[in-house]
């Protein structure tokens, strides 16, 4: 990650952000907002590689920033981080355009984890969102035969995946090595046609991998 926006209005949260971002991507430009319009402004006039999104700002909701990016700078991940976690607002901003979903709850170590898989092609999601995502589609999604482009072990990489496990635990739980992961990670997602870990447990639900031991 080159450069970084960061949507935050609450300055010691913003700072905290901050701090993370330079632990994870120590080569990166950092800029701030702590206004939707501002922010806005910012990504008219320079790219970002990374976009770091409150939702609630005393200006607005940050999902206008996300739709803006998404719009006009679909290379952008954007990743919400906020503490709404409700079914509403994981819904809104996947719709919206969002890549990722981290709640501001977890400690800083788990949001830098996060953040340092969107290298590896996985999108920054909470687990605690991938399990609610879960319930609602166990719901929802009806069940499917597994695509037959589907290698029997890019369908348990994607099980695993949806259970909101990270690369390293995928790896161990599967016997190989975190780059064999990443490399099934990114063919799941071409052939699936799907681009970010909250469709890989759309998908994963919708083909009844998520009751498989």
């Amino acid at each position: 990650m080159r450069s970084v926006l960061i949507l935050e209005d609450n300055a010691e949260t913003r700072l905290w952000m901050e701090e993370i971002v330079a632990r994870v991507f120590p080569q990166a430009t950092v800029a701030t907002a702590a206004l939707v319009a501002d922010a806005k402004a910012l990504a008219r006039t320079q790219v970002f590689d990374l976009a770091l999104v409150d939702l609630s700002l005393p200006d607005g909701e940050g999902l206008e920033l996300i739709r803006l990016l998404s719009k006009d700078s679909p290379e952008t991940q954007a990743v919400v981080t906020t503490i709404m976690g409700s079914d509403a607002a994981v819904v809104s901003a996947l719709s919206a355009g969002a890549a990722g979903y981290l709640l501001k709850t977890e400690d800083a170590e788990a949001v830098a984890r996060h953040l340092s898989q969107v290298a590896y092609g996985i999108p920054a999601l909470s687990p605690a969102i991938a399990r609610r995502i879960m319930k609602h589609f166990s719901y929802t999604g009806p069940v499917a035969d597994a695509p037959e482009g589907l290698t029997q072990r890019e369908t348990e990489a994607l099980r695993l995946i949806a259970q909101g496990l990270r690369v390293s635990e995928v790896a161990s739980e599967m016997g190989i090595a975190e780059s064999t992961v990443s490399t099934y990670i990114k063919s799941i997602y071409r052939k699936l046609g799907i681009s970010n870990r909250a469709e890989a447990t759309f998908e994963a639900t919708r083909l009844g991998l998520m009751g498989r031991e």
